[in-house]
């Protein structure tokens, strides 16, 4: 698989709005029904990709840790189902459950929202304060399947805690990077 840096979206834009059916509940929800009082994180996951498998377990940590200090998060698959069927909305509820992911994991099938946010990749991180407005977009930290840098989220964590404490965002923002969004 091809390794895809982010597309890196402008700072200070507003969330694109999305209407998704959440694939762990079977409902559907916007942004405005997982964002948190004090900010939301948006990631594009999948299923199958080598480098979102590799960071899963500190995402979902990090999602519980901040959660409790009232961050938002939601995962979004945007992948055609059809051409990678392991990306299908059956397959991302039980990553889900198995994973135990603590935030709605729903699924784009049209695409649409993954344009909207101009990702490029998974995983792709956006985090956003609490007017909704792009803090921080990027990398979760250094690690990759096949370094040996300590996955930890140490740049998604300290764009949290800043953002927490009310300092303006990090001037160097890395790009995330992992495979492609497999577009239709």
């Amino acid at each position: 698989m091809a390794l895809t840096e982010s597309n890196m979206l402008a700072l200070g834009v507003k969330a694109p709005t999305f209407y998704l059916p959440d694939t762990t509940s079977d409902r559907h929800l916007s942004f405005e029904d997982i964002q948190g009082e004090q900010g939301t994180v948006v990631m594009f996951l999948c299923n199958h990709c080598p480098y979102v498998i590799h960071v899963n377990a500190q995402l979902v940590a990090i999602a519980k840790e901040y959660a409790a200090k009232n961050i938002g998060f939601v995962a979004i698959s945007s992948n055609d189902a059809v051409n990678y069927p392991d990306d299908a909305p059956d397959k991302m509820r039980l990553i889900a459950k198995v994973l135990q992911y603590p935030f709605p994991y729903l699924y784009d099938e049209s695409q649409a929202v993954a344009r909207a946010y101009d990702a490029a990749c998974t995983p792709d991180i956006y985090v956003f304060d609490k007017a909704g407005q792009l803090y921080y977009r990027g990398r979760l930290d250094e690690s990759r399947p096949s370094n040996d840098k300590l996955l930890d989220g140490k740049d998604l964590r300290l764009a949290l805690d800043l953002m927490l404490r009310g300092e303006p965002p990090m001037h160097k923002q890395y790009p995330s990077a992992g495979c492609n969004i497999k577009w239709k």
